[in-house]
């Protein structure tokens, strides 16, 4: 049977749609969930575990940078001063089955992007549907660049600090589990889909949600939300904050550009239509 005219789908026929493209979404995230699931314990050694190790890339970054302007830093410090513990009977099993999801979807991401591209592009004009490759591509770009600097920037940064923050020498950091896969989880989803700004915002320019001079003249409150989004995927030190806000403001002016393009395309077309 041939596939319907975008013209000739009625709402509950989109509904159809999107279903079989959800179910594509969940059986693609299901088995690479299977595939990270059978390799769970390389996973956790080399991956979610590693920034608890100092001799990760970031702390050794950072401690030869504090040493160089003579400035004392944990990062230096031979071992981090936390013990990970387990309270529950099924906490190492349900670690093991969420982190499995998480990979799954982070891996799978560029067909999640893929199939969430097919179900809007009839939608759209001959030549947008021309360029969904690059942007499959640089939306998967995007993601995966921040997925890694929440992974290498904000989990180490918040985990340092949260390790050697104490109340009282009476008390010893002993975390659990589930609240340290939680940390790195946050930090590196969170980072990914923050960094996919600049689509979003070429998604409401195109709707006509959003302007360039819309962006722009709210640029100031803009920092305040970004300061305020550092504060809660970092811990509550000046400098953190700054690390992440930094790309954060370089994305948003990248969209502010993004958004000056479509309006500029958009009044092309209609002055070629005229």
């Amino acid at each position: 049977m041939a596939k319907k005219n975008i013209n000739e789908m009625s709402f509950l026929d989109h509904l159809e749609d999107l279903r079989w493209h959800l179910i594509r979404i969940i059986t693609a995230v299901v088995i690479v969930a299977t595939l990270v699931f059978i390799f769970s314990r390389f996973v956790f050694d080399q991956i979610i575990f590693a920034p608890l190790d100092m001799s990760f890339p970031t702390y050794n970054l950072l401690c030869q940078t504090a040493k160089f302007i003579g400035v004392d830093t944990t990062f230096c410090a031979e071992e981090m001063p936390m013990i990970l513990q387990n309270r529950t009977m099924a906490g190492q099993f349900s670690a093991d089955i969420w982190t499995a999801i998480l990979g799954g979807f982070i891996i799978s991401f560029p067909y999640v992007i893929y199939q969430l591209w097919k179900f809007i592009s009839p939608g759209l004009h001959s030549n947008e549907r021309k360029h969904s490759r690059g942007f499959i591509i640089i939306s998967s770009m995007l993601f995966f660049i921040g997925v890694l600097f929440g992974y290498y920037i904000v989990t180490p940064l918040s985990l340092n600090f949260l390790a050697n923050y104490s109340i009282s020498t009476k008390v010893d950091n002993q975390i659990d589990i589930s609240s340290y896969i939680a940390l790195v989880r946050s930090s590196a989803l969170a980072s990914g889909l923050i960094f996919e700004l600049p689509i979003i915002i070429y998604f409401l320019t195109k709707i006509g949600l959003v302007t360039p001079e819309i962006l722009r003249k709210y640029r100031k409150y803009a920092l305040v939300i970004v300061l305020i989004l550092s504060a809660i995927i970092t811990p509550p030190d000046i400098a953190s904050q700054v690390i992440v806000a930094i790309p954060i403001l370089i994305l948003y002016q990248v969209s502010i550009y993004i958004s000056k393009v479509v309006i500029k395309n958009q009044k092309k077309k209609e002055k070629q239509l005229v």
